[in-house]
C-alpha cells in the first residue's frame, strides 16, 4: 500500500479494522470486521458511512459555464436552478462515454464530481474545451463522504436542518458542528442519503461525528458495489466506457429533446429508435456467481452478449448480474445462459433495478 495514494480517512480505516485494497490508485477499505454482506444489509436497514474521497471534485467558473457543459453532454445543464444537481455523461466523438459525472449549479458556475479513475483525463478534456471566460478549478483539498440508508435523514437532522430539507439531487452549503461543507441529497446505493464535501483537514472530524451515531456503521467498497448493482446503477469501465454509448447503457432519460450539439451526437442520436445492444438485469438460477466478462449465450450456444457486473445480492439472497446483450434478446423473462468456467449457468432477463430505489422526493 506504500505506493498508493491515501484519503484523509486512511488512519481511521486502519483504526476501524478495515481490510484495505487498491482502487483507482488509492488505498481504500474493501470491508471492515463485519464483512461485505452485513455491511450491505446494514446500509439497507439503517445507515452506512462511505469514504469516497478518491473521487474528483472540480469547479467550472464563469457566466458561460452551464452553456459550455451543455455542449459536452446530452444536455439539461442550462436548465439547472442554483442548488440543483444532474447526473450526466461526457461523450466522445465516437459516441462512447469519457466519464459519467454529477453536475451541480452554484452561484458562480458549476460544481462537478467525477470518477476517481477518470479524473485526470476529465480535467484535461475540460480544460482544453473551456473558453477564455471560463475557468476550471480543481479541488484536491476536498474530501467526500456519503451517508446512505433509511436512517440517514434521521442522523442528518441532528446536524443540519438545511440538508434534511433538500430533495433528491439538490445541494446546499451548510455546517456540521460548525464545519463548513456542501451537502447534496444523492448517492450510489439506491437509498436515501447525502454526500458531504468538506475540506480534507475536517473529514475525520465529520466521519467520527457520524460514526458516533448508534445506527451508523462504516461501509467499504465491497458493499458499495453490491448496493449499486442491486440498484441497477452503471459503473464506469463496466456498463459505460469509451466504446459503450449512453443509449446502450439504458440512459435515454439523460437526453434533452432537440439537443444535438454535443460530441458523438450524430451516432448516438441515430440509436434513439433502437440500439444493437442494450443493458439488462440478469437473475441467476442457482448459487454460482456470474462475474464480469462471462459470455451470455442463447439456447443454441450462440453468444448474445457479455456480463458487465455480477455478484451475490445480499438483499435478494441470490446472484444477480447486469449485461450488455443483443436487443432482440432483451425481453423480460427471456431465458439465457452465462458461461462460467466451462459451465452453462441459467439466467433470466429481469427488470432493473433489482431492489427499488428509495430516493427522497417531497
Amino acid at each position: 500500500m506504500a505506493d498508493l495514494m491515501k484519503t484523509p480517512l486512511y488512519g481511521l480505516h486502519l483504526e476501524l479494522g478495515a481490510k484495505m485494497t487498491a482502487f483507482a490508485g488509492y488505498a481504500m477499505p474493501l470491508h471492515y470486521a463485519n464483512g461485505i454482506i452485513r455491511e450491505h444489509l446494514h446500509c439497507r436497514s439503517q445507515a452506512g458511512l462511505f469514504d469516497i474521497s478518491h473521487m474528483g471534485q472540480c469547479l467550472i467558473l464563469g457566466e458561460r459555464a452551464a452553456e459550455v457543459l451543455e455542449n459536452l453532454t446530452p444536455g439539461g445543464i442550462v436548465e439547472l436552478a442554483i442548488g440543483a444537481q444532474k447526473y450526466t455523461v461526457l461523450t466522445n466523438p465516437a459516441g462512447g462515454v469519457i466519464d459519467d459525472i454529477i453536475v451541480a449549479r452554484i452561484d458562480r458556475g458549476l460544481s462537478l464530481i467525477v470518477n476517481a479513475g477518470c479524473k485526470d483525463k476529465d480535467y484535461a478534456y475540460l480544460a482544453q474545451r473551456l473558453p477564455d471566460n471560463c475557468v476550471l478549478q480543481i479541488r484536491p483539498e476536498l474530501a467526500l463522504l456519503a451517508l446512505q440508508g433509511p436512517e440517514a435523514a434521521v442522523v442528518m437532522n441532528r446536524f443540519s436542518a438545511e440538508a434534511v430539507a433538500l430533495d433528491f439531487m439538490q445541494t446546499c452549503r451548510t455546517r456540521i458542528d460548525g464545519i463548513d461543507c456542501r451537502i447534496s441529497r444523492s448517492g450510489y446505493t439506491g437509498e436515501d442519503g447525502f454526500e458531504i464535501s468538506v475540506r480534507q483537514t475536517d473529514a475525520e472530524t465529520i466521519a467520527r461525528l457520524l460514526l458516533a451515531e448508534p445506527c451508523v456503521e462504516p461501509i467499504g467498497l465491497g458493499a458499495r458495489d453490491t448496493l449499486r448493482l442491486e440498484a441497477g446503477l452503471c459503473l464506469y469501465g463496466h456498463e459505460l466506457s469509451e466504446t459503450i454509448s449512453p443509449l446502450q447503457a439504458g440512459l435515454k432519460w439523460l437526453f434533452k429533446k432537440g439537443h444535438a450539439d454535443f460530441p458523438g451526437a450524430t451516432k448516438i442520436l441515430s440509436e434513439l429508435d433502437g440500439v444493437p445492444q442494450t443493458r439488462v438485469g440478469l437473475l441467476v438460477v442457482g448459487k454460482i456467481p456470474v462475474r464480469e466478462g462471462c459470455a451470455v449465450t442463447d439456447e443454441q450456444g450462440q453468444q448474445q452478449g457479455i456480463v458487465t457486473s455480477g455478484s451475490f445480492s445480499p438483499s435478494l439472497q441470490r446472484p444477480v448480474a447486469m449485461a450488455l446483450i443483443h436487443s432482440d434478446m432483451a425481453k423480460i423473462g427471456k431465458n439465457l445462459f452465462a458461461q462460467v468456467r466451462g459451465q452453462s449457468i441459467a439466467v433470466t432477463v429481469a427488470h432493473l433495478p433489482f431492489v427499488p430505489h428509495r430516493y427522497h422526493r417531497s
